[in-house]
């Protein structure tokens, strides 16, 4: 029975850890900053509390979580060499809503996107996505016999898990491909490119190219960071 899992991480040269940790660091610590500093404006100024900057936040405290989860073992590995790990989107989419009743609902918005529904979408997002994890680790738990110990990837990964698990993957690779891709990945990416056609065919129908440009740079930002995610997400696993 395996106990243990070694990463063997972006470079496994002594003379390169030392760099790669202090790039890994920089780009940790750039983000770590970046999102404390919004959730903190989202906070602080009154300005902010609106249905967009409130969703910000949360998804700025959503990747601070899971960065610290993802790096802080690859840290701990690139400074000190021990690279052993021991067995023992959905907020995009609620902002693409957001932004959806912004455009194609001006006169309504803030009277749709109340304080109720806001926190009734975030608490659901945060809900689901501490639901969603629970199968994936019951199926896992019953994994006893692995082909290697030695993942090569940068993170202790559900993939590499599967290829070298010895027992039957099919209920976990079921799993991903319903719930996983399905239902967590491309459903809320169609809902979100759904909402992105109705404020498209809004934008083009203002009149006032000053009107167009203000509208569109509502919602660039947040089209900014569904594009770079689900990109990452494609080159990752596709």
């Amino acid at each position: 029975m395996v106990t243990f899992f070694i990463i063997k991480g972006i470079s496994d040269l002594p003379e390169l850890q030392t760099l790669i940790f202090f790039l890994v660091l920089f780009i940790y610590l750039f983000s770590l900053s970046g999102n404390m500093t919004i959730f903190l404006l989202v906070c602080l100024d009154r300005h902010l509390h609106t249905p967009m900057y409130f969703f910000l936040a949360n998804l700025s405290i959503l990747d601070l979580f899971s960065t610290t989860v993802t790096l802080h073992n690859s840290l701990f590995s690139f400074l000190t060499g021990d690279s052993t790990i021991y067995y023992v989107l959905v907020f995009l989419r609620s902002m693409s809503y957001d932004r959806y009743v912004a455009i194609c609902n001006p006169l309504q918005y803030y009277l749709i996107m109340n304080p109720k529904i806001c926190i009734l979408l975030a608490n659901v997002c945060w809900l689901l996505g501490m639901i969603e994890v629970i199968p994936y680790i019951t199926l896992l738990s019953g994994f006893t016999c692995y082909k290697s110990n030695v993942i090569s990837h940068f993170f202790c990964d559900l993939v590499p898990l599967m290829v070298f698990s010895c027992s039957d993957t099919t209920p976990l690779e079921v799993l991903s491909l319903t719930e996983g891709f399905l239902l967590i990945t491309f459903t809320p990416f169609l809902l979100t490119f759904t909402s992105y056609i109705f404020i498209i065919s809004s934008i083009l129908k203002i009149h006032s190219n000053t009107g167009r440009r203000k509208a569109f740079y509502t919602c660039s930002s947040h089209l900014t960071v569904v594009i770079l995610l689900y990109s990452t997400l494609f080159i990752q696993y596709l």
